[in-house]
């Protein structure tokens, strides 16, 4: 089936570096699913998206969380931490995406429910593989809960 006769996957990436965003954005333009990629720069602003708070009132429940784990006002440990004690915000996916390597980082982001942990690609090339592979793993592999 290909992406012009599906909804948009609605992806939420709480991340703090502007760079990195720049290449996941494009990493996500290259893929061959059709997003929407809904950006928030902390944890707090990534809960706040989750509930619809705020000015993110009308946005839609994203389909998939791409989460750093060092954010500033709340990081992503806090965050997945704040989802894993809502019932609704629990089911929705979390890829720990981060340049942390630390093995403690990788066993407390699953001790917290992550589905996946990822580190970031230093390189433009790497860092699109690993996108394409996450988008088609998670909306062409996985069969996902209803919204």
């Amino acid at each position: 089936m290909g992406s012009q006769e599906r909804e948009p996957i609605e992806i939420l990436l709480a991340e703090d570096n502007p760079g990195d965003v720049k290449l996941t954005r494009k990493a996500l333009d290259q893929g061959d699913l059709l997003n929407n990629l809904h950006v928030v720069n902390d944890g707090v602003e990534a809960m706040k998206f989750l509930k619809s708070e705020g000015e993110y009132a009308d946005t839609p429940m994203p389909d998939l969380l791409l989460l750093d784990l060092n954010m500033p006002k709340k990081d992503g440990r806090q965050v997945m931490e704040d989802m894993e004690a809502d019932p609704e915000l629990s089911r929705i996916p979390v890829v720990v995406l981060t340049s942390s390597e630390a093995e403690e980082d990788v066993v407390r982001s699953y001790e917290l429910s992550a589905n996946a942990y990822l580190t970031k690609p230093v390189d433009f090339d790497g860092f699109v593989e690993i996108i394409g592979h996450l988008e088609n793993f998670w909306f062409e592999v996985v069969k996902m809960p209803p919204k």
